[in-house]
């Protein structure tokens, strides 16, 4: 099939198109970096190097490259996870993710492409008992910037599978790690969990959704080949609370234990709310219906041994 990638040098970006091209679809691949655009070449994908805010010319490339599918995967994530960067880095994300987003969307849909898939988010989830589904609603009522996300995720989502004139997908991943993300060994996380700079905070209660980068991408073109119009969500079969996948990373990247913080200091530190939030209310969420509807089998996850 002819696939338009928007957001294809990122980190689920990456593995992505190179599995595309392993299964013999042709790519268009949008960039707004010369270098980034020799890379693609040598990929043998073929790049549209377009700045995603320009509306005119991210129509033109989208008409131009006449795709089948379009798979938008736009973010501007910082290289590092603290309260600054994410904060520094909210705005340029957010509006990529809006008004980049709605361009990708707006020209897609004057290509007359059929099918269209998006990157969203697993970890919104509403607090509550068990493992989220994808009737689940989102925590519309938490902390600052989980309210912020899950409204921007609300929004863009029903942009998408509200427009009658092609088949949406929505794919809300879970945690990243593996190669390029914070919680590999060489990421962000792992340095911070190194220098004890990464607590258990309060009862570590907070439920995380995992996934392989690599499991990412592969979900991903199952659900453009074959997958049904709506949301999906993509995690791994090992949601885990904080108190225990954060001791288990630690001791696989031979760190020190992660220290303790109570509910009150945290709330004075750096994460404030929004750190208690994840470490003590966030969620896990169940991969069934993607694993029943395709056939998604991930891998477990790496520094857990049974």
């Amino acid at each position: 099939m002819k696939i338009f990638v928007a957001g294809g040098t990122g980190a689920i970006g990456r593995p992505l198109i190179a599995e595309l091209v392993t299964k013999g679809h042709a790519l268009v691949a949008l960039t707004r970096s010369p270098e980034k655009a020799q890379a693609l070449v040598q990929q043998g994908i073929e790049p549209a190097i377009v700045d995603v805010f320009d509306t005119d010319a991210v129509k033109a490339v989208v008409s131009r490259a006449q795709p089948e599918i379009v798979i938008e995967q736009l973010t501007a994530l910082p290289r590092t996870y603290t309260r600054e960067s994410m904060n520094a880095a909210a705005a340029l994300n957010n509006r990529i993710r809006l008004e980049g987003g709605a361009n990708v969307l707006a020209a897609a849909q004057a290509a007359g492409v059929r099918r269209y898939l998006r990157q969203s988010v697993a970890f919104y989830a509403i607090p509550g008992p068990g493992l989220a589904d994808e009737d689940t609603p989102l925590a519309l009522d938490a902390s600052p910037a989980v309210v912020a996300g899950a409204r921007e995720v609300t929004e863009v989502e029903h942009r998408l599978l509200g427009n009658p004139n092609m088949e949406g997908i929505v794919l809300r991943y879970g945690f990243f790690y593996g190669p390029g993300t914070w919680f590999n060994p060489d990421g962000d996380v792992a340095r911070q969990v190194r220098r004890q700079q990464f607590p258990i905070v309060g009862n570590g209660e907070g439920v995380w959704s995992w996934l392989h980068i690599e499991d990412a991408a592969i979900a991903t073109i199952a659900a453009a080949e074959r997958g049904n119009p709506g949301i999906y969500l993509i995690a791994n079969d090992q949601p885990l609370a904080l108190r225990e996948w954060l001791p288990a990373f630690a001791r696989w990247l031979n760190a020190p234990p992660p220290p303790q913080v109570s509910v009150e200091d945290a709330l004075k530190g750096d994460g404030g709310a929004d750190a208690v939030y994840y470490a003590t209310q966030m969620r896990g969420v169940s991969n069934a219906k993607a694993k029943r509807e395709l056939n998604f089998q991930p891998r477990p996850l790496e520094w857990i041994v049974d």
